[in-house]
């Protein structure tokens, strides 16, 4: 197994538990109810994991959309005050299947850190496996986390309308949502238009672990991605986008893009939107 790998198995973190140079981050976060992952941290998890929330955390308190990012500076902070060096690789899971999870993995490469997993099938696998869990919090020893250069590519809204029909949109939301049948949070429901539906679900195994890489390759391929275009990522807020990123990189593609702000900046902004099954044209 790759130190680099963007999964790492139930089993690899197992046999790393006392791994002085490992470092787990519990990410568990559920819609609509806030503070319940860290409630679930607080009552068990992995042994030696530290917990980081996706609002409190993970997200900026301004910008655009639900959840901005943070700065390079404060999330350099925040790893820093979790023991996390540059040294160390990371180790991250949420309840299962990955989709809060990559954002911390695709935050960690926007500051130049490879050494970053998403545990594969999350915390309910681990249970599943009877692997040892804890209610202890760890002792964590402040370190220094020095931010570099990453991979990561992102895109605002301006720039993205500009770029629609000639970059391929992917929306990792659930299909009813994507169609603009439902929207539980925001004002206004539909989706990109041009945007393909992509929801993270089929990612991954009935069991939540990921799709072999030829099976996302595939998946990709239907839907008729061309992997020498350009293809963008959103959801709500910027969040399980990253899964589809994620998801890319395992088959194949080059580096994705990711629209920070997504649906939760978009349909607040004044934006065209497309309804219904079809992704739609491009604006005029």
């Amino acid at each position: 197994m790759s130190w680099d790998s963007p999964i790492v198995s139930c089993a690899w973190l197992a046999d790393r538990l006392d791994d002085q140079m490992v470092r787990i981050v519990d990410t568990r976060w559920f819609l609509g109810e806030p503070g319940v992952g860290r409630l679930r941290y607080q009552k068990d998890h992995i042994p030696g994991a530290v917990f980081m929330d996706l609002d409190e955390d993970l997200a900026a308190t301004e910008g655009p959309g639900r959840h901005p990012l943070p700065s390079r500076e404060d999330f350099a902070d925040l790893l820093g005050r979790n023991g996390i060096g540059n040294q160390h690789q990371v180790v991250v899971y949420d309840q299962g299947p990955g989709a809060i999870a990559a954002r911390l993995w695709w935050m960690l490469r926007s500051v130049g850190h490879f050494s970053v997993s998403v545990l594969d099938g999350g915390y309910g696998k681990w249970l599943d496996k009877g692997h040892p869990i804890d209610s202890s919090e760890p002792l964590v020893t402040h370190c220094v986390f020095t931010v570099d250069t990453g991979p990561t590519r992102i895109v605002d809204r301006d720039r993205l309308l500009e770029r629609l029909g000639s970059v391929q949109v992917l929306d990792a939301r659930e299909p009813e949502r994507y169609r603009g049948e439902i929207e539980p949070i925001d004002q206004v429901a539909g989706h990109i238009p041009t945007a393909l539906p992509s929801p993270v679900a089929e990612n991954v195994n009935p069991d939540g672990t990921f799709k072999s890489a030829s099976a996302l390759a595939a998946r990709f391929a239907e839907m008729g991605l061309d992997p020498n275009l350009p293809v963008v990522s959103y959801c709500g807020s910027g969040v399980t986008a990253c899964h589809n990123l994620m998801a890319l990189q395992m088959a194949g593609f080059s580096e994705g893009i990711l629209y920070p702000g997504s649906w939760s900046d978009w349909s607040s902004s004044g934006m065209p939107i497309a309804t219904g099954p079809d992704p739609g044209s491009p604006p005029a």
